[in-house]
């Protein structure tokens, strides 16, 4: 039975994974009295005293955290942006590649990917990583995202009876180009230089689209959507998480909220011979969050990784 200790469970991550260990009787839970919860000697002790500890915390308290770990054999998972484009770091997207189940299952740092990062990186690494679009491609980006996404204050807001009316919307943000994934979006797809980025938060609490467009002239050569297709369906071969479904699976429209509650993802190739969009639909809570922390849990265990979450067909 291992120790696991959520430094942090207060916040929307923290919360979703402490809730997420209600019906586990392979693990224990070290939890540590509210009123000493920033703490540092005692969150010290904790994370020493456990097997596997969860940082739910901003990027600077998570570094502090790493900081008090003394206990070599101590499994870090952090859900933070501090550490994800770090050399040493295991980067929490198994179904990436090969190399990187092999490193959540042996490291002993594991940063669970952002949000957008997730949906962004299951479309762009394998684009590269196969030939199909060079790393110097042009990319653009949009995605839609549900509030929660915004973490407590954001729900706050959107959760308020007398709210702005402007948040019956969906509003665009990010206007500077510097959203807080671009980071790892760049350094983990392979790209050379910072996609496009337009996220836009709309007015429903979870799920997530995430749609890269490309040209096929642009290409490395002109595929077609079956080829593109074809291409991530080998990449994704044996995945019971990422499913990349059959040319022409939607016919009309794709919800941004048909996976809340769910921890898996759903790939889709759509377009024409020109011009082609490529969609990751997932809950930003889920596959984006906590259900990705619980999927690294699983497999630094070496249990099987669907162990605790909520797969659809």
């Amino acid at each position: 039975m291992k120790k696991i200790f959520i430094d942090g469970k207060d916040g929307t991550t923290g919360l979703k994974i402490f809730g997420r260990f209600e019906k586990r009787d392979d693990i224990e839970l070290l939890t540590i009295d509210p009123e000493k919860r920033k703490d540092p000697a005692e969150r010290a002790r904790l994370i020493n005293e456990s097997d596997i500890t969860f940082l739910c915390l901003p990027d600077a308290a998570s570094i502090e955290a790493v900081s008090l770990v003394e206990n070599d054999n101590v499994k870090i998972i952090d859900t933070s942006t501090a550490h994800r484009t770090l050399p040493d770091w295991a980067y929490g997207f198994a179904e990436l590649s090969k190399e990187h189940r092999r490193r959540i299952e042996e490291s002993n740092r594991i940063a669970v990917p952002g949000c957008y990062a997730s949906g962004f990186n299951s479309i762009v690494y394998p684009l590269i990583k196969s030939g199909f679009i060079a790393p110097d491609y042009d990319i653009v980006c949009f995605a839609l995202s549900g509030y929660t996404g915004a973490g407590k204050k954001g729900i706050a807001q959107y959760e308020d009876k007398n709210r702005d009316k402007e948040l019956d919307s969906p509003r665009l943000y990010a206007l500077t180009q510097e959203h807080k994934h671009l980071k790892e979006m760049k350094a983990v797809s392979g790209l050379d230089k910072a996609p496009i980025f337009s996220p836009i938060i709309c007015d429903y609490p979870q799920g997530m689209v995430v749609t890269v467009p490309l040209y096929t002239d642009k290409m490395t050569k002109k595929y077609s959507a079956s080829d593109i297709c074809e291409m991530f369906k080998e990449h994704y071969d044996g995945s019971d998480i990422v499913k990349v479904r059959d040319l022409g699976y939607t016919t009309s429209m794709i919800g941004s909220n048909n996976f809340a509650d769910r921890d898996d993802m759903e790939i889709e190739i759509n377009g024409n011979a020109d011009r082609i969009l490529i969609t990751s639909r997932f809950d930003n809570l889920g596959k984006g969050a906590s259900g990705a922390a619980i999927q690294c849990l699983n497999i630094a265990m070496g249990i099987d990784e669907k162990t605790g979450l909520n797969i659809g067909e």
